[in-house]
């Protein structure tokens, strides 16, 4: 077992907690990359609002990439940044921890 010595969970969780950033998070890890309304789409109770303000914080954080197209009309898409990437056995690994405890507490 791993001996912890600082506590830096706050800051991990800081990143990934909120309403939808881990929703958000999710479908990016599905998918190549969205674009706004495919998330928006993906996401109908989040307001344009909040996906704008979300979208921001994790780009901000370096874990997405914000590509836009110089098209007419303009094309935006969102992936997860190599850095991004580094999270998805975080989120996998806590996604199996939360199917296993769902299950200890339908059963006691």
């Amino acid at each position: 077992m791993t001996k912890i010595t600082t506590c830096e969970v706050d800051t991990a969780l800081d990143l990934i907690t909120g309403k939808w950033k881990h929703s958000i998070l999710l479908l990016l890890i599905n998918g190549e990359s969205l674009r706004f309304s495919e998330l928006k789409r993906a996401l109908p109770k989040i307001s344009q609002k909040i996906l704008t303000a979300q979208l921001r914080d994790l780009e901000e954080q370096e874990v997405i990439v914000r590509t836009v197209y110089p098209e007419v009309p303009p094309r935006v898409d969102y992936q997860l940044s190599e850095y991004g990437k580094t999270l998805i056995p975080v989120l996998e690994a806590m996604n199996e921890w939360g199917i296993r405890h769902a299950e200890k507490m339908r059963t006691r």
